[in-house]
C-alpha cells in the first residue's frame, strides 16, 4: 500500500495535485496501519507466527535466497510502530507542506520511505533486509534533500549517505561471513544452527583465526552504529535536521534510525553466542547515550535538542541488547517511537507558527499564543524524562534495572552513565519548554502578533500521540516485558538463561530504583529554575574556567567534527591531491596513457616523416635495398638467419643518418 501511494503521488503528481496526494498516500497508510495493528493481535497476542514464502529470487550453485515475509512477535511490534507513526506523520505533512510547491513529491518520499521500512522489518533472510536498508537510506538521502536548493542541506544529505556506507560495508561483509559459515542467509536456518557450531566455528582475517560469532557480532555493531547513530557514526543525525520537520520526525522517531537496533535484536540467537561483541555493543550504547545527553545540554536549534535526545535514547536502546535485554530495548524502541514523534511534530508547530525560526535563543513568550503547543510538548518532554508513570518512565527505568542487576562491569558502566544521562535528559527538555515558551518573547512583534495554533491536520496527529505517550507504557508493560509474559514464545527474541536477570531487577534496593527519578526530577528543576529566577549563577558557571571548559568541549560536540576533519578528512584530501592526481593520474598514467602515447606517436611520425625527402635517387635506393632483401628471402630463409645484422642495420642507418643521400 505505501508503495502503491508513492508511486501514484510520485509519477501523477502533476494530475492529482497537492490535496490528491496528500489524501490518497494518507490513505494508503491507514489502510497498512489497519493490517499492521490486525497483525500484532494475530501473531503478537494470539502467538500464531507466520511465514509466507513469495517466490524465488536468486538461485546460483549453492546459494538460493527466496523472498519471503517473516511475521513473528518482533516484527509485529515493529509494524505498529511504523505505520502508526508514519501515518500520523502522512496527515501531518498534509498541513505542515501546505503551499510548497513539490508536496506531491514529498509525500512519494515518504511513503516510499515506509515501503523500504516495512521490506526491512518483514524480511526473513539478511539478503532481502539489505535492501530495505538501503533503500532507508536512499530514501533519507532524499528527504534530508528535499529543498535541494539549499546548500546545507545538500552537504547534510551527502553527510548522512557517506555515513551509512560506512555501516553499510559492514552488513555487507557479515552477509559473506554468515555464508561462509552457514551456506545460507535465512534467519529460519541460521539461527537454530548457531548453538552447535559456536565453539568451533573460526574465521581467518589477515592469517589469525578469529571466533566466528565474535566477527560477525561486532560487523552488526558496526552496522547498527551507522543506521542508529552510535558513537563514532552519530555526526549525520543532528545535520539531518536539514530537512523538513515531518521527516525529523519520521526517520527519528520510528523508522532509520531505530533499524539497527531492530537488527541487533533480530539477531539476538546469534549475538548470545558472542560475549565479546554483547560487551562492545554495551559499552557503545551507554557512551552514546552520556555523550548525546551531555552535547543536547547546550544546543539552541530546537530540533537539534530533540535529536541529539534520539541519539541519546537509542544509546538506551542498544545498551540493553548488549546486556542481554532484548524485549526491553524493543519495548522502549516502542514507547520513544510515540514521544519523540510528539516532540518532533510539536516543534513543527513551533516552527510552523513563527516562520521558519528554529533558534530557542529567539524565540520565547509563545505559551500565551500557543497553549495547545505548550501542552503537547510538556506531554512529551515529561515521557521522555521518565516521569512517573507516563510512557517512558516503563521502558527507561526499566533499562537502568537490569543493568544494575546484571552485575558485570558492563551492566554497572552503563547503570551510570544511563542514571547520569537522565538527569541531562531531563535538564535539556525543561531548558527547551521555558526558552521557547515561558520566557520573555525575543521574537519580533509582527512573528508573535501572527503566530497561531495549527490547523486540524496538524493537531490531531499531536493528540493522538499524546495519548500514546501517557497510556502505551502502561497498557502494554506486562505484556511485552512482563516477568513470565507469553509474548516471546515464538522465538522472536532468544536470551540465554544465564543472561536472563529480568527477575532479579523486580528486587533492587527502593534505592536503585527511584535514583533516576530523583535525577531526572533535579534535572527537571535545574533546568527550569537556573533559567527562570537564577540565570546570574548560570552566567557565573559559564564564564568561569571550568564552566568555560565544559561549555566548549559540549557546544563543540565533543570535537567529533575535529577529529573527523583533521584524522580523516585532511589525511584523504592530501591523499588524494599529492598521491592520487600529482603521482598518478597527471604522473604516471598519464604518461603511460594519453600524453604518453600521442607524444610517442607525434615523435614516430616526425621521424617517418623525414624519409620523405622528394629526391629519386632515394626513393630508388630503398626500392632496391628492401626488393634484393625480399628476393633473397624468397630463394633461402637462411639468408635471413646469416643476415639479421644488415636487416637491422641499413634501415637503422637510414633513419639515423643525418643525410638520407650519403646512405
Amino acid at each position: 500500500m505505501p508503495l502503491i501511494g508513492a508511486t501514484i503521488a510520485g509519477l501523477m503528481g502533476r494530475k492529482v495535485g497537492e490535496k490528491g496526494a496528500g489524501y490518497i498516500t494518507s490513505i494508503c497508510m491507514v489502510l497498512t496501519t489497519t493490517m499492521a495493528w490486525t497483525i500484532f493481535y494475530e501473531v503478537g497476542i494470539n502467538n500464531a507466527p507466520t511465514y509466507v514464502k513469495l517466490f524465488t529470487w536468486i538461485d546460483s550453485g549453492l546459494l538460493t535466497v527466496n523472498m519471503g515475509l517473516q511475521y513473528d512477535s518482533l516484527t509485529a511490534i515493529m509494524l505498529i510502530v511504523v505505520t502508526s507513526i508514519s501515518t500520523l506523520v502522512h496527515i501531518f505533512s498534509t498541513g505542515y507542506m501546505k503551499g510548497d510547491p513539490h508536496v506531491p513529491r514529498f509525500m512519494s518520499y515518504l511513503s516510499l520511505f515506509t515501503f523500504f521500512m516495512l521490506i526491512l522489518v518483514t524480511s526473513d533472510n539478511i539478503l532481502q533486509l539489505f535492501i530495505g536498508w538501503e533503500g532507508v537510506g536512499l530514501c533519507s538521502y532524499l528527504l534530508i534533500n528535499f529543498w535541494f536548493t539549499r546548500l546545507q542541506a545538500n552537504k547534510s544529505a551527502i553527510l548522512a549517505m557517506v555515513v551509512n556506507r560506512v555501516g553499510d560495508v559492514a552488513i555487507a561483509i557479515a552477509m559473506f561471513a554468515l555464508y561462509i559459515t552457514f551456506g545460507t542467509l535465512e534467519f529460519s536456518t541460521i539461527f537454530p544452527i548457531v548453538p552447535y557450531i559456536h565453539e568451533t566455528a573460526t574465521i581467518m582475517i589477515f592469517g589469525h583465526s578469529i571466533h566466528t560469532m565474535t566477527v560477525i557480532g561486532i560487523l552488526i555493531l558496526i552496522g547498527a552504529a551507522g543506521k542508529s547513530a552510535q558513537v563514532g557514526l552519530h555526526i549525520w543525525l543532528p545535520s539531518a535536521m536539514e530537512g523538513p520537520t515531518p521527516v525529523s520526525a519520521l526517520i527519528h522517531a520510528a523508522t532509520m534510525v531505530t533499524a539497527g537496533v531492530f537488527l541487533i535484536i533480530r539477531c539476538s540467537p546469534l549475538l548470545e553466542y558472542a560475549p565479546t561483541a554483547l560487551t562492545a555493543i554495551a559499552i557503545a550504547g551507554a557512551i552514546t547515550a552520556f555523550m548525546a545527553a551531555t552535547i543536547g545540554v547546550v544546543q539552541n536549534d530546537i530540533k537539534k535538542v530533540i535529536a541529539y535526545s534520539t541519539c541519546s535514547q537509542l544509546g538506551y536502546m542498544v545498551f540493553a541488547c548488549g546486556i542481554s535485554n532484548y524485549a526491553i530495548s524493543m519495548f522502549h524502541l516502542m514507547n520513544h517511537a510515540f514521544f519523540k514523534a510528539l516532540l518532533f511534530l510539536s516543534a513543527g508547530c513551533v516552527i510552523h507558527a513563527m516562520a521558519d525560526e528554529q533558534d530557542m535563543r529567539k524565540l520565547g513568550g509563545l505559551i500565551s499564543s500557543l497553549p495547545f503547543t505548550y501542552s503537547m510538548m510538556v506531554i512529551g518532554s515529561l515521557s521522555l524524562m521518565g516521569f512517573p508513570f507516563l510512557t517512558g518512565f516503563y521502558s527507561k527505568d526499566a533499562i537502568l534495572e537490569v543493568a544494575y542487576a546484571s552485575y558485570t562491569f558492563q551492566g554497572s558502566f552503563g547503570h551510570w552513565l544511563g542514571t547520569i544521562s537522565a538527569f541531562f535528559t531531563a535538564f535539556y527538555s525543561f531548558r527547551l519548554l521555558y526558552l521557547t515558551f515561558i520566557s520573555d518573547p525575543l521574537s519580533p512583534q509582527s512573528s508573535i502578533s501572527h503566530s497561531h495554533e495549527s490547523p486540524a491536520n496538524m493537531s490531531i496527529p499531536l493528540v493522538i500521540l499524546a495519548f500514546g505517550s501517557i497510556f502505551v507504557g502502561w497498557i502494554f508493560r506486562d505484556a511485552i516485558i512482563g516477568p513470565g509474559t507469553s509474548f516471546w514464545l515464538d522465538n522472536g527474541i532468544f536470551v540465554l538463561p544465564h543472561n536472563y536477570n529480568l527477575f532479579e531487577a523486580e528486587f533492587l534496593s527502593p534505592t536503585i530504583k527511584f535514583l533516576p527519578v530523583m535525577l531526572s526530577l533535579l534535572g527537571a528543576f535545574l533546568g527550569f529554575s537556573l533559567y527562570y529566577s537564577a540565570s546570574h549563577i548560570l552566567v557565573a558557571f559559564k564564564t568561569s574556567p571550568v564552566g568555560r571548559t565544559l561549555y566548549t568541549f559540549f557546544s563543540n560536540k565533543w570535537h567529533w567534527d575535529y577529529i573527523y576533519n583533521s584524522l580523516v578528512a585532511a589525511p584523504i584530501f592530501a591523499w588524494g591531491h599529492d598521491v592520487s592526481y600529482k603521482v598518478l593520474d597527471r604522473g604516471l598514467l598519464e604518461y603511460l596513457g594519453p600524453l604518453g602515447i600521442t607524444r610517442l606517436l607525434s615523435s614516430l611520425t616526425l621521424k617517418f616523416s623525414s624519409f620523405q625527402s622528394g629526391l629519386v635517387y632515394n626513393y630508388a635506393f630503398a626500392i632496391f635495398i628492401f626488393s634484393t632483401l625480399f628476393l633473397s628471402s624468397l630463394g633461402s630463409w637462411s639468408f635471413l638467419a646469416s643476415h639479421a645484422d644488415l636487416l637491422i642495420l641499413l634501415p637503422l642507418l637510414f633513419f639515423l643518418a643525418p643525410n638520407k643521400s650519403s646512405v
